[in-house]
């Protein structure tokens, strides 16, 4: 260039050529240049994982995905011990392999019943295709790990809080352990690790399999017209069976039949149905057979959701032979290796505030035979001061004492001179045929003073809904379910529960070994054979969780797939 330019000055050569070779000169830098930027434009969108492959070793890398990390204490501890290596954004054969596993996952996020575009797979993969810097890709890695433990928090343990939706609801979310979560993902074959990630239960597989089966009913149009006219019973022939007998097909409750006739296949379809849902299977069509007939399939993908964030928040071992206590369901089971061992019909709490059953989970530790029943202060003062100011010898059947534990004579008391604040004393029940507790009750000490117990109030067992207690679980046969439980312990279960029976005296019987009790609240629960049962949302809380997951962002739609 500078021997041109020599040349060029000795042999008088005109301006005219300088600038016509300039020109050209940057002409040809120019084209060059733009195809050498296209070049790098090209290598960041294609291979934008291998452009920063040695940015574990770049401060301004580390301190920008330092920066996104900063409040997930555990998630910036395990990038420190691996040096900052990045785990997503990598050229390296597990990094494309785990990102496209973590993308796919994310892109089935709305399958499970999380919030809808909350895990944005196409967000991601423009993230990623903007790197330009060091600083870029620290800020990209820190962001999709963030969002991956929120989705491994969610998918795991639920979208929205128990205790936030409603108070009788005594469960607290467990949290994943972000290390382990972390840790274990990159020593593991990363399909097979997203396919572990969400609740492995078999109700919560079955759950899924019934969503999807509900998403095919909606494409095709539902379940048809609704079930028209008023009561339909067995002899019946009008356009109204016509219109049952179709909706019965539609459900699978019925094979195709052209009869217009409320035949014996109807009433056994009926019958069927009614079961399902909890209702007294007599095969006749009134007001509440009808309302569940005509409920909807987005009604039922509804409860299915509900019943899927349910099960993620009871997602922990429950224990191989735990008692199982469906509130909705008004039944208590014991279950042993997921088999029913023993089932009894219950009655839970009335829907009244202070009355609702809770859920929660603690351990049953013994049996009371012959109990005494300590009437709670709530009882005490709400229900028998007032009936005590109007006839001190109300309900004699009750002692009353001091707080020395002393028995006071009713004659010494002046009831009226009290009220709910200041009354002194306790009330209690001795050990009879009469007791509000029967003749057992089973001990899972807890803050709410919730057990399981019997009663003498048998008749409330035939109804269909079952919420008359105060709160405690009532059981129609305390006496097989204690004999169920002393048999894991005793080979004589009956004999040792009647000697203690028979002696009339209070009498703890100890389990030795604790069994787990999970009081639950499910209004839709699969049948290991296949199909589901439906259960009416007795307490409202149902309709509560689902409008919280609505207000998240899930989607209660097929197209939320």
């Amino acid at each position: 260039m500078v021997l041109l330019f020599l040349w060029c000055f000795t042999h008088n050569v005109s301006h005219n050529f300088w600038r016509d070779y300039i020109g050209m000169l940057f002409s040809t830098l120019n084209v060059w240049r733009k195809y050498f930027v296209a070049l790098l434009l090209c290598l960041t969108v294609i291979f934008p994982l291998g452009a920063f492959a040695s940015q574990g070793n770049d401060f301004a890398y580390k301190l920008a995905l330092s920066k996104e990390l900063a409040d997930v204490g555990a998630a910036l501890e395990f990038y420190q011990e691996r040096r900052f290596e990045p785990i997503w954004v990598d050229r390296s054969r597990d990094a494309r392999k785990r990102l496209g596993a973590l993308l796919a996952a994310f892109e089935d996020s709305a399958v499970h019943g999380l919030p809808h575009g909350l895990f944005d797979a196409r967000a991601i993969r423009n993230n990623i295709r903007s790197i330009r810097t060091s600083v870029d890709l620290g800020e990209v890695e820190g962001k999709i790990t963030r969002t991956y433990l929120q989705y491994a928090q969610m998918i795991q343990f639920g979208v929205v809080r128990p205790g936030a939706v409603d108070e009788d609801i005594k469960r607290k979310r467990s949290k994943i352990d972000q290390r382990s979560y972390l840790t274990n993902l990159v020593v593991s074959d990363a399909q097979a690790f997203f396919q572990r990630v969400y609740p492995q239960s078999r109700e919560y597989a079955r759950l899924l399999q019934e969503k999807e089966r509900l998403f095919g009913i909606i494409a095709r149009g539902g379940w048809g017209a609704p079930v028209t006219g008023g009561k339909l019973q067995p002899g019946d022939r009008a356009k109204h069976v016509v219109s049952l007998r179709n909706r019965l097909i539609a459900m699978g409750y019925l094979e195709r039949t052209l009869t217009d006739r409320f035949d014996a296949d109807i009433q056994r379809a009926v019958q069927a149905f009614q079961l399902d849902h909890g209702m007294a299977g007599d095969g006749i069509v009134g007001d509440g057979t009808r309302a569940e007939l005509n409920k909807s399939p987005e009604d039922r993908l509804a409860a299915i959701l509900v019943a899927m964030e349910r099960e993620r928040w009871t997602n922990f071992e429950r224990g191989n032979r735990h008692v199982l206590v469906n509130l909705a369901d008004f039944s208590a089971k014991i279950m042993n290796n997921e088999r029913i061992e023993f089932q009894t019909r219950t009655v839970v709490g009335t829907n009244k505030d202070d009355q609702r059953s809770p859920e929660f989970s603690d351990e049953m530790e013994h049996m009371v035979i012959n109990p005494t029943w300590n009437v709670p202060r709530s009882i005490a003062v709400k229900e028998y001061l007032p009936a005590f100011q109007k006839d001190p010898n109300a309900h004699g059947y009750l002692n009353i004492l001091d707080a020395s534990g002393q028995i006071v004579s009713r004659e010494q008391v002046d009831f009226v001179a009290f009220d709910e604040n200041t009354f002194p004393f306790d009330l209690k029940q001795p050990p009879s045929t009469r007791n509000a507790l029967g003749l057992v009750k089973f001990m899972f000490p807890n803050r709410y003073n919730i057990y399981l117990h019997d009663t003498p109030s048998k008749s409330l067992f035939a109804r269909e809904v079952r919420a008359f207690s105060h709160g405690c679980i009532r059981l129609q046969d305390p006496f097989d379910f204690g004999y169920a439980l002393l048999s894991a312990q005793s080979s004589d279960p009956k004999g040792d529960f009647h000697r203690a029976l028979n002696s009339g005296v209070e009498t703890v019987i100890p389990l030795d070994k604790h069994v787990p009790v999970h009081l639950i609240y499910r209004t839709a629960v699969t049948k290991p054979t296949g199909g589901m049962t439906y259960r009416r949302d007795i307490y409202g809380r149902d309709a509560k969780i689902l409008a919280a997951l609505v207000g998240k962002g899930v989607v209660i739609t097929p197209l939320a797939r």
